[in-house]
């Protein structure tokens, strides 16, 4: 049995969040995406403390697509070192658990 996962990828700005977006769930990769922002975050890159203004996708998706997840977003993003993490999803609402694995790659493709 596949386990639900939730991804968090962090964008510079909502254009890119939205083209990130609309290609996971295009390919089927991701049942659903929303984007949080602006987020403020504070981060250590190349020696130095950084700051800056950036958009939160959450993703929600199967743990057996992560591998083809991240290698999109990689793809698509703007950043050398893209932030994508997941995190299991442990409990939920059955229909809409059911409804999210129905979106996915190889439900009905």
């Amino acid at each position: 049995m596949n386990r639900f996962i939730v991804v968090y990828v962090t964008v510079g700005s909502p254009e890119e969040g939205d083209r990130v977006a609309s290609a996971l769930v295009e390919g089927r990769l991701a049942a659903c995406v929303n984007r949080l922002g602006p987020v403020q975050s504070t981060y250590r890159w190349e020696g130095q403390v950084e700051r800056s203004e950036e958009h939160l996708l959450i993703i929600k998706t199967r743990e057996d697509l992560f591998d083809r997840l991240k290698t999109k977003v990689q793809e698509l993003h703007s950043y050398s070192v893209p932030e994508v993490i997941a995190l299991p999803i442990l409990e939920g609402n059955e229909g809409y658990l059911k409804w999210l694995g129905e979106q996915l790659l190889g439900s009905k493709d």
